[in-house]
């Protein structure tokens, strides 16, 4: 049975459900995104509230913070970008025409998901929409992105795209993945295989590998060059929601109450985390500790190699949809409007000396052998 933590801080700023929580690179800023319509940025040195971001004329569905910006979009059927300093909205990108549910910022593109069952391009700089990718019979829920340099030996390249190498990579609820090039919008690759929604996307380029989970409870791994599926991960009782890849391990969670880590070259599950008492909706791997947010309101920390308990934090009313770890601070935003942060350096100074001590006894014992 795990411990239970009380939040160092409860930010009550909003007044709507909190969708989603960004952290920037350099970790000094966090963006909320509200069913209120707004966007907050707080300051993770005194996790104040800094910025206050209105225009949007609906809910916020997600956001996404950079050093100098944040990007938020909506179901006004807009994107918006904002100066992370005025808090001015710098540019609104107009065109779909229906929900936008997630947003992707790479290199100088801005990628869009929407119920209007297209994905779109768009110039970060010049609010002008330069690639529209339309295919899917259904929602686009989930995006990724990757150059073809990552993957593609230069003979393997198509002629034409060449030059710009860009792939972006679209799930959606009409139970396929697709990838795309960004220049053309042409559709590169379509991945068959599901039978439910695609809910969530991890890639790994340098291996060539897609992982995507679904709403019919399995996880598949796909070669991004050929389309080939190689794995089906089945244990799952439930809808796959989130995943995390990391060292090799995959970790997805699930409608099913569980978290399950699967060793990606085998695709043996080697653990399973229990405790959940609803969904879970969202998960973190930080310094050997699996966090994990869920429906039942609580965030839960655990020991990633035994599967073990080590920690509840109690204090969200409602689902906690995303978090965050920085500085040794656990940041939980939920439904119930309340951003949280946790301190959370005791589990990981004592997941430390663990890791230390299992290491000491493994140069022992190989120095015996």
């Amino acid at each position: 049975m795990g411990n239970s933590g009380s939040a160092v801080k409860v930010c009550t700023d909003h007044q709507g459900g909190i969708n989603w929580l960004s952290l920037s690179p350099d970790g000094q800023r966090l963006l909320t995104g509200s069913e209120d319509g707004t966007a907050r940025l707080w300051s993770t040195a005194d996790s104040q509230c800094h910025g206050h971001f209105q225009g949007h004329e609906s809910y916020i569905t997600f956001c996404h913070l950079e050093n100098e910006a944040a990007f938020t979009c909506s179901a006004d059927h807009t994107i918006r970008k904002w100066d992370v300093v005025t808090g001015q909205c710098l540019a609104i990108y107009r065109g779909h025409t229906s929900i936008v549910n997630r947003i992707l910022v790479a290199k100088d593109y801005l990628f869009s998901g929407s119920y209007d069952r297209t994905a779109r391009c768009w110039s970060v700089d010049k609010e002008k929409q330069i690639q529209e990718f339309r295919g899917h019979r259904n929602c686009v829920l989930t995006l990724a992105h990757y150059s073809s340099r990552d993957v593609l030996e230069e003979e393997e390249e198509e002629e034409e795209e060449k030059v710009s190498r860009d792939l972006l990579v679209t799930g959606s609820t009409d139970c396929t993945v697709k990838v795309w090039w960004v220049s053309s919008g042409r559709c590169y690759q379509t991945l068959l295989g599901h039978t439910g929604a695609v809910l969530c996307l991890i890639l790994d380029a340098p291996n060539r590998e897609l992982f995507s989970g679904s709403t019919d409870y399995t996880i598949r791994t796909w070669n991004i060059v050929t389309g080939e599926q190689l794995k089906v991960f089945k244990e799952h009782q439930g809808s796959v929601i989130c995943l995390e890849l990391v060292n090799r391990h995959l970790y997805s969670g699930s409608a099913d109450r569980t978290v399950k880590c699967w060793f990606v070259d085998t695709g043996e599950r080697i653990q399973t985390y229990k405790a959940h008492k609803h969904s879970v909706s969202t998960l973190k791997y930080h310094a050997g500790i699996l966090f994990t947010g869920s429906g039942d309101a609580c965030a839960r920390a655990f020991n990633s190699r035994s599967g073990v308990l080590q920690k509840i934090f109690r204090g969200h009313k409602f689902i906690i949809n995303c978090i965050q770890i920085h500085n040794e601070l656990l940041y939980t935003a939920s439904h119930d409007g309340t951003l949280r942060i946790w301190d959370i350096r005791g589990i990981c100074k004592r997941n430390k000396r663990r890791l230390k001590k299992e290491r000491t006894w493994k140069e022992m014992g190989s120095g015996c052998a």
